[in-house]
């Protein structure tokens, strides 16, 4: 590599100009959509809804999919929209649902707490999600205070061995899925600008 040393013969390096990027349709309908769903089948398992009638593994597959894969998708996107928010909290939890789905199938028999310390460490990660939630709007803020109090009840049901507070976390976290549907829905309702419009709020902060 060489430099010429007539320097006012050498004419400078044009910069290419990058084209715009296209616009991509708002992901975050389909990541709320895919950590409800999962989050529903899931916390109906912890609220003893399925006793007797189902093995409590229903979820394993679309925690895998849907809570996983899409959600981490929807994440990827959002990185893709300059969305850093959406694209930490989606991306985030989509790991989180393909991690647990690994540690259920795969991991060796649970033992201890194992599954309370992995609580705990997503009630951490969640605690600043919620608070950064409050420049977002109610629905969205809805969704992360709805789900702190989720892994609290089933992180200290884990730690006492208590089948009563992990109950307790599932039927929070049945309220956490409904709650995170209808963000979606008012994420595609809105997004579309048709008729109908569904109320998300104005940010607390």
């Amino acid at each position: 590599m060489s430099v010429s040393e007539d320097r006012e013969n050498v004419a400078p390096a044009v910069q290419p100009i990058a084209a715009p990027a296209a616009p991509i349709a708002d992901p975050g309908p389909l990541g709320l959509a895919a950590f409800a769903l999962t989050t529903f089948l899931l916390s109906a398992v912890n609220a003893r809804w399925t006793t007797g009638n189902s093995a409590g593994t229903a979820f394993l597959g679309y925690a895998l999919a849907y809570g996983g894969l899409a959600q981490l998708l929807a994440g990827m996107w959002e990185f893709r929209n300059r969305n850093v928010f959406g694209a930490t909290g989606f991306s985030s939890w989509g790991a989180f649902w393909i991690g647990l789905f690994f540690w259920i199938r795969y991991a060796p028999a649970a033992s201890g707490h194992d599954l309370g310390w992995i609580l705990l460490a997503w009630a951490i990660f969640n605690s600043y999600m919620l608070l950064t939630s409050t420049e977002v709007n109610m629905a969205v803020f809805a969704v992360f205070l709805t789900l702190e109090l989720t892994l609290i009840f089933l992180t200290i049901g884990n730690f006492l061995s208590s089948p009563g507070w992990t109950q307790f976390g599932g039927y929070v976290g049945l309220f956490t899925a409904f709650v995170a549907w209808y963000t979606s829905a008012a994420g595609l309702a809105n997004g579309l600008g048709g008729r109908i419009r569904l109320p998300v709020g104005k940010p607390l902060i």
